[in-house]
């Protein structure tokens, strides 16, 4: 699933309110255990959203030059 920053900004709501249901954009609806169990989904979505807004990195090598005198 691709998280959205609503979903983030539901469950942030549901920690804030202490609500265990959480209705995600996609129209799924989840409830979970325990305020941990929301924390962790926080945690998840948060990581997913940086990821994908991230500029992919790009690698190079470098080769170092040695020479006598």
């Amino acid at each position: 699933m691709a998280w959205t920053q609503t979903d983030l900004d539901r469950i942030d709501r549901a920690i804030a309110t202490g609500e265990l249901t959480v209705r995600f954009a996609d129209g799924k609806t989840v409830t979970y255990q325990s305020a941990t169990d929301l924390e962790r989904r926080r945690q998840m979505i948060s990581r997913a959203l940086e990821d994908a807004s991230s500029t992919p990195r790009t690698s190079r090598t470098i080769f170092a030059s040695f020479a006598k005198e």
